[in-house]
């Protein structure tokens, strides 16, 4: 059996190559897991913003799917944008028979503020995709609305996790605190422990395609065998590392460096449980 380690990402395009599927395969590559994509919707979009969105047919997204599945061994899947319920109902149905964990970035806007999901797929996301979720990585924008509940201080954060995880059956849940000031904190809750993760908070508008780099970094690291704790450690190491070496490029938010990594020594992060 061949040790490469796959991973498979599920979600929209970006032509400008800062988010999405081109964000989670150059993240794959730079963490030694070979790469594979199915595109759920080609997205136009650049720094400044999205301008149109073209969703596949649900005939072609099923194509791919079965494609990779028939064919590849698979390591860990992640899922980005799903832009409707009929995607949501028909990647259910293909992940249900999946054993690898899944990570689920529930992308709902993008960083310039543009919806990237109708209301009818939020809805069916918290019922029948969250339940199969290894760990859901929101934002606290995204958490608020997957909760019903305002999040402000990092307890709001805390408990916004645990209640994924008790009320909608996500095997754990992490909440990212970008959009607070002070330190760059994360929670992460796996139903039992409450974990923190710590960082420096970057000072650059350059965040393009974070999210999406972030939870391809964890399905990376799930797909080689690390425990969800040490994952989510070393997957904000390396997005840390990104945001520290963006790239100015583009009139908006300029993308991530995915090859920074490489040029700097890892980022301090503090983990405790």
């Amino acid at each position: 059996m061949s040790q490469v380690r796959c991973a498979l990402t599920i979600a929209g395009t970006d032509p400008s190559g800062g988010a999405g599927i081109q964000a989670d395969l150059k993240t794959f590559q730079e963490l030694k897991t070979y790469g594979m994509s199915v595109i759920t919707s080609v997205v136009a979009q650049n720094t400044t913003g999205v301008r149109s969105v073209e969703h596949m047919p649900l005939s072609m997204i099923e194509d791919q799917l079965d494609a990779v599945l028939e064919d590849m061994p698979l390591h860990a899947v992640k899922t980005g944008m799903i832009a409707s319920k009929q995607m949501m109902e028909l990647i259910v149905k293909k992940l249900e028979k999946v054993d690898a964990p899944y990570v689920m970035d529930p992308v709902m806007v993008a960083t310039s503020g543009d919806s990237l999901i109708d209301e009818e797929g939020r809805s069916f996301l918290r019922q029948y995709l969250l339940p199969l979720t290894t760990v859901a990585t929101p934002n606290i924008p995204e958490a608020e609305f997957l909760t019903g509940r305002s999040i402000t201080t990092e307890d709001d954060m805390k408990g916004a996790a645990e209640y994924l995880v008790h009320e909608y059956g996500v095997d754990a849940a992490l909440i990212k605190g970008g959009h607070l000031k002070g330190q760059a904190i994360d929670f992460l809750y796996d139903g039992k422990k409450m974990h923190s993760y710590a960082a420096e908070r970057i000072d650059t508008k350059n965040t393009h395609g974070t999210g999406c780099t972030y939870a391809a970094a964890i399905a990376a690291y799930l797909g080689k065998g690390c425990p969800l704790p040490e994952a989510v450690k070393k997957a904000k190491a390396f997005v840390t590392a990104s945001i520290s070496k963006s790239f100015d490029l583009g009139k908006g938010n300029g993308p991530t460096n995915h090859w920074a990594i490489r040029e700097t020594t890892e980022r301090k992060i503090t983990h405790e449980s």
